[in-house]
């Protein structure tokens, strides 16, 4: 959830049925007041706001505006997998310091690390291929999977 690298994964915090349903319902509508969630959850609005703050300073969500690229200019969007050698999380933590770059991942499989794109246009994505990725320590070869359409993007898979 943070843009901080994280050496081990995060054990997962123990959510109580009414955290669960707070998240759900800015799943559902992140722009819900805490007086309408403490309707639905059957907590003050008060309380709400005090557990919102709690889960997001744990890292447990985030709350942000999702942007539609298209809208803002960024014509271009793609998946460049990347094979590597030596320390993966180094090369992840270098991709990831790359503004263009909004989201890096450490595979297994046939790429080491996947990273996803967003540029404006097809010459700024060649130059960021070209100049800042492939020259980066430990990048043995890129494969470019260019996005056609967008079919499905969600983030409303609840809690568990």
């Amino acid at each position: 959830m943070t843009n901080t690298a994280r050496t081990h994964p995060p054990k997962p915090v123990h959510l109580d049925d009414v955290s669960k349903a707070i998240i759900e319902q800015l799943q559902a509508d992140g722009r819900r007041s805490y007086a309408d969630i403490g309707k639905a959850v059957g907590l003050s609005e008060a309380a709400v706001r005090q557990r919102v703050q709690r889960l997001t300073e744990s890292g447990v969500m985030q709350i942000v505006a999702v942007t539609d690229p298209m809208q803002l200019g960024f014509t271009r969007q793609a998946m460049i997998g990347i094979r590597a050698s030596g320390d993966t999380r180094e090369l992840a933590s270098a991709l990831a310091e790359i503004p263009e770059i909004d989201y890096v991942v450490l595979t297994a499989g046939s790429f080491d690390v996947l990273a996803e794109v967003v540029c404006e246009n097809d010459d700024e994505l060649i130059s960021l291929l070209n100049s800042r990725i492939r020259s980066l320590a430990g990048v043995r070869s890129t494969e470019t999977f260019v996005y056609l359409k967008l079919q499905k993007q969600f983030y409303n898979w609840g809690t568990r």
